[in-house]
């Protein structure tokens, strides 16, 4: 017992004396080492304007390893590749004045907000344009402070010789020599939005980019505007749209429509009067990919490919990401509006305009980018369009469905047979090679006729993007193939634009043919939804909001008539010469009218307007979506970026603040 009493004494014995300021020497109180100035020693910081920094640091890290095994040094360093060569030196030195913070006098100096803002203002769109968030450590009011806080200028390194020779370099460069020259290299999906929204910047007076949705896998379906007004629509100016890619597989089309874009801006600055004659009378919209999901997978498809190959790529996968991620043939997603008007074509008074979408359409697999492109050309008042593809060299027109019993392809033509032919010549004859016999291939060879075809005539199909355009709104759309190779080598993308770039912009000069006007009343109220019909042309178009319409219309002598419910039908007859380049002017008077019993009795027949307006009436397609479990944790089931994995690290917390969707 006595040994377990005398224990604890012995342990409190044999213990340290404890440090009593009362006793002189007793023991020395802890001192707490000041942070002091170091050797600047992270590698890719070492052509910063000092050489000493301190840590911690500005994000906490004690030590210069615990910086260098960040994410945010990480991207500091592989920043430069990153963005293709964008804002390098400024995001990496301004990065390396967070990371390494200047040191004088075993103070920190903190780098300059205003130097930050400036950099951010440069360099946001190329982080967006990798779909990739500004970084938390270049947050301008966090880690920043102000010339009267005492600061330092984070850029200083930068030689003024350096900064002088890039002044005197971009003034002697012309305007396609920029950031937005082309490159004749496949670009990823990012690459490709980066590219868009860097040429709507260069080009703010004209361009713009918007989104009309997004993919399955949540892809932007970015479209780049070109317009003297870009955002609105103006009066008696027509819009067109150019649809790329929307055979992930079929890749030509989203490229060229790339080149188009940043030669429309280029042309422009240049002071090209056929281009900004077009830009100024027309408003032009390009989408270069509606399934940028396919267009991945293609892409990993010809890789694979490659990794075989000991001569280099092939690009053979035929059918690769030909479907979107659902794995539907988005040509031929679209309402079958054809077999509506083939099943009414004895019926008196039959319609082949604004055929309503039937309810039915929405209890079946309606895919995301179908859906988006719906409601687009619902809501702009297009006049023409062309929709890009692979596989042969020709232009489509509608109709595409046959109209034979069984379905069997057979000439098949529209009541604007004349119009279509015309328009699809316009693109085959200012195309280098199309229109010749000895370039055809594919098996449109036994049927097209200098570069065209009717599409039913070809390869009979049903819900095809043309003609739900021609059947459900004014749009007249063509399909332009071009080319037998889907996915050809890089090397002859230069080609490709050169026999193309002269058809893309005579296709969109040819908006302007036909006859143009507004449909007013007697008090000069503009009336919305007027029919304007042509005698012997069963197809009618509407004008839009502001009482506007355009009619595409062959040289020649036509009877144009105008119509509204509650008016009296007023007819013109209007001769229009060939070489005719500009619409010509036709604008009609309404008068008020008593209702015609007997023409209302006939009209009841046919599908109303109101039927027209209906759209998704009972929100099937969001049921779907729901069904599918396509919206269900979207953050979650949204593919990350292509250098997501990158910045991954063993051991270490994923850097969501990376995303810009987290």
């Amino acid at each position: 017992m006595l040994q377990i009493l005398l224990l604890p004494l012995l342990l409190v014995s044999c213990a340290p004396p404890r440090c009593d300021p009362g006793f002189r020497g007793l023991c020395k109180p802890a001192v707490e080492e000041k942070p002091k100035c170091t050797d600047l020693l992270l590698s890719y910081c070492d052509d910063m304007a000092y050489s000493q920094t301190m840590f911690p640091n500005l994000l906490g890290h004690k030590a210069r390893e615990d910086a260098e095994a960040g994410a945010e040094y990480l991207l500091v360093s592989v920043v430069e590749s990153l963005l293709g060569g964008e804002c390098n030196p400024e995001i990496r030195m301004l990065g390396c004045s967070v990371l390494a913070p200047r040191c004088e006098g075993a103070k920190v100096l903190k780098p300059c907000r205003s130097a930050c803002e400036a950099v951010r203002a440069k360099c946001s769109h190329a982080f967006e344009g990798i779909d990739m968030a500004w970084p938390y450590f270049l947050d301008c009011d966090r880690f920043f402070v102000s010339e009267e806080e005492g600061c330092h200028d984070p850029l200083e390194g930068l030689r003024a010789g350096q900064e002088e020779e890039a002044d005197a370099t971009l003034e002697m460069l012309p305007p396609q020599e920029s950031a937005t020259t082309m490159q004749f290299t496949y670009h990823s999906n990012a690459q490709m939005i980066s590219i868009l929204k860097k040429t709507a910047d260069r080009c703010a007076d004209i361009a713009r980019t918007y989104s009309i949705g997004r993919s399955l896998e949540g892809r932007e379906l970015l479209v780049i505007e070109f317009s003297n007004n870009p955002g609105e629509h103006e009066l008696l100016e027509p819009e067109i749209k150019y649809v790329g890619n929307m055979h992930g597989n079929e890749v030509v089309g989203r490229q060229l429509l790339v080149y188009l874009a940043q030669y429309l801006c280029s042309e422009y600055l240049l002071g090209d009067e056929r281009i900004q004659t077009l830009i100024n009378t027309t408003r032009i919209h390009i989408l270069p990919s509606m399934n940028p999901d396919g267009y991945e997978l293609a892409v990993s498809g010809v890789n694979d490919n490659s990794d075989d190959e000991e001569e280099g790529p092939r690009y053979d996968s035929w059918n690769i990401g030909r479907n979107n991620a659902q794995n539907i043939d988005l040509n031929r997603n679209f309402p079958d509006l054809t077999s509506i008007v083939y099943g009414r074509r004895r019926q008196k008074g039959h319609r082949t305009d604004h055929v309503p979408i039937p309810d039915h359409y929405w209890f079946g697999k309606v895919a995301p980018e179908t859906y988006a492109v719906m409601k687009w050309v619902r809501s702009v008042p297009f006049v023409l369009s062309a929709n890009f593809h692979g596989g042969d060299l020709v232009v489509s027109y509608p109709y595409d469905l046959s109209k034979h019993p069984l379905e069997r392809n057979m000439f098949s033509p529209t009541p604007d047979e004349k119009v279509f032919k015309l328009l699809a010549e316009t693109y085959a004859n200012a195309h280098d090679t199309m229109s010749r016999e000895s370039a055809r291939c594919g098996s449109s060879r036994p049927h097209s006729r200098k570069g065209i075809i009717n599409g039913a005539q070809w390869s009979s199909l049903a819900g095809s993007m043309q003609d739900f355009n021609y059947l459900h709104t004014n749009c007249f759309e063509v399909t332009v193939e071009l080319g037998c190779d889907k996915f050809p080598p890089e090397e002859e993308l230069p080609m490709t634009w050169h026999e193309n770039h002269e058809a893309l912009i005579a296709f969109v000069e040819a908006a302007h043919r036909g006859i143009k006007g507004i449909v007013t009343d007697e008090e000069g109220n503009r009336i919305k939804g007027a029919s304007v019909s042509v005698r012997g042309i069963r197809h009618d178009v509407t004008t839009a909001e502001n009482g506007d319409y355009w009619r595409l219309l062959t040289p020649g002598i036509h009877i144009v008539s105008a119509s509204a419910p509650g008016y009296a039908r007023a007819m013109k007859k209007v001769q229009l010469p060939p070489r005719m380049h500009t619409a010509g002017r036709v604008d009609f008077v309404l008068q008020k009218a008593l209702p015609d019993a007997g023409m209302q009795e006939e009209d009841d027949t046919l599908p109303s307007m109101s039927t027209y307006d209906r759209f998704d009436p009972n929100n099937q397609y969001e049921r779907y979506i729901l069904m599918a479990d396509v919206s269900q944790n979207r953050e979650e089931r949204r593919e990350k970026p292509w250098w997501w994995n990158y910045f991954v690290l063993p051991g270490e917390p994923a850097p969501t603040w990376l995303l810009k969707h987290y």
